[in-house]
């Protein structure tokens, strides 16, 4: 017989029969393992958790499942934070993931002051559009993005975490993390699911407010502009959470402003009028991507580690305020 030949009545025999596993245990064991209807959990092996692993654990992607498992069961850490960050140009002189980098040491930062709270993998994408002239950003519709932070809340429930907090660090995630926190959260007021306890919270104020009152409290205090997008703000927190790692082209700075169709700082808007673009025929320029707020002009040049660090400070002590200040009337 020919090799073709015997390959050929090798791959048409009828394959042995095979004993079906038992109902629900599927492969790994009922949902242990992916498949079939959901079981009681079961500790794994302690031997299974590395005396080496770091001592801080607080990073669901670097910790493996016994490590989480354990920190749910047996640490009291059922607090997931669900940040979203994105992907958007910031001026010339800053990297374009500013968004999930600041987001990441925010929310690990929040975890560590809270105490019973694990870190989900950040997002790296929310509301926004791209542009074929500011090449930096990479956008999700508002539909999109509230169809993913909902599934991956409800998986954070399905791995035994009984609340979600939601947060962001662009201004595009607000809608779909109100509009999800508030359907998960009256989802699980239903009676069917009232012993199991389980909450799902937008934190809102790591995000608005603490810029406003920066941008009151610090920035105009010391006389400083205020920028609506790649400024100070941005920038100099990335500055601080970025040292030595390059997140700023610190050499840019001289010229990290607004520009004006004559390829200088742009004028202020007149008082009550916003900067748009008026004149549909006036001449093209290249935008830096810096803009301004309140009718000022975008600024980033006297971007500072400390006013970095003053940023981040207010970042993570409004988020934590309110996420303790929440917690403590789920519990009455």
């Amino acid at each position: 017989m020919s090799g073709v030949a015997a390959l050929a009545q090798t791959t048409t025999q009828t394959p042995p029969a095979q004993t079906p596993p038992a109902q629900g245990a599927g492969r790994g064991g009922g949902r242990q393992g992916g498949r079939g209807p959901a079981l009681p959990p079961m500790d794994p092996p302690k031997n299974w958790i590395s005396p080496k692993r770091p001592k801080e654990l607080i990073e669901f992607a670097m910790m493996t499942w016994p490590e989480v498992y354990d920190a749910i069961h047996h640490q009291g850490k059922t607090v997931a934070l669900l940040y979203a960050g994105g992907t958007e140009h910031r001026g010339m002189q800053n990297v374009n993931g500013g968004h999930t980098l600041m987001g990441h040491e925010t929310v690990l930062e929040i975890a560590r002051r809270l105490g019973n709270a694990i870190v989900l993998p950040v997002m790296p994408y929310s509301s926004n559009n791209a542009s074929n002239q500011q090449t930096g950003t990479l956008g999700l519709t508002p539909e999109i993005e509230a169809l993913v932070v909902e599934r991956i809340a409800e998986q954070a429930i399905a791995t035994g975490f009984t609340t979600v907090v939601l947060l962001n660090d662009h201004g595009g995630s607000v809608t779909p993390n109100t509009n999800v926190a508030r359907k998960l959260e009256e989802k699980y007021r239903a009676p069917e699911f009232a012993d199991k306890n389980i909450h799902v919270f937008y934190a809102d104020r790591v995000y608005a407010p603490a810029q406003d009152d920066y941008s009151e409290k610090v920035l105009k205090a010391r006389g400083l502009p205020v920028s609506g997008h790649a400024g100070i703000s941005d920038t100099a927190e990335m500055m601080y959470l970025g040292k030595g790692k390059n997140w700023v082209r610190t050499d840019l700075l001289p010229i990290a402003y607004q520009y004006g169709p004559d390829g200088k700082i742009a004028q202020p808007a007149p008082p009550g009028q916003g900067r748009g673009n008026a004149d549909p025929n006036a001449p093209r320029f290249v935008a830096s991507g810096i803009s301004g707020a309140q009718g000022g002009v975008g600024d980033a040049r006297k971007s500072s580690e400390a006013l970095g660090k003053i940023q981040y400070d207010m970042k993570v002590d409004y988020a934590v305020k309110q996420i303790q200040e929440w917690m403590a009337t789920i519990k009455k």
